[in-house]
């Protein structure tokens, strides 16, 4: 039992504390905002910047900057009429570093995981 407790310590012990964190890996759940915050990790970069290494429109490029900036992954920082993003924690980081291993090492199982559909 004391084992079974210590696993259960690493998320919160009430309903909205687990709903927080599994709110935070839907952020991350995007493999478009994946890779904005890869973007983002080493130095910080215009909106127009993101454009160009996405590929993507202007407005679904804002729209998933909003939300890494709304959930707190990425900060903004304005200066004239250019926004300039980058990511506010160097944990953010380690996180995508660690699940890209965890992703790698479980290939196989991701790919034929029939359970959670691709993003659209």
């Amino acid at each position: 039992m004391g084992k079974a407790k210590q696993q259960a310590a690493l998320l919160p012990t009430d309903d909205g504390g687990v709903e927080m964190v599994a709110k935070f890996f839907r952020a991350l759940g995007d493999p478009v905002r994946l890779r904005l915050l890869e973007f983002l990790l080493t130095k910080e970069h215009t909106v127009t910047e993101c454009v160009e290494w996405i590929g993507l429109s202007q407005g679904r490029i804002s729209t998933h900057l909003a939300c890494l900036a709304d959930c707190g992954y990425v900060r903004v920082r304005r200066e004239g009429r250019f926004a300039y993003y980058r990511v506010t924690d160097p944990r953010v980081a380690d996180l995508v570093q660690l699940a890209r291993s965890l992703a790698a090492d479980n290939a196989a199982a991701l790919a034929a995981c029939v359970r959670i559909t691709p993003a659209t």
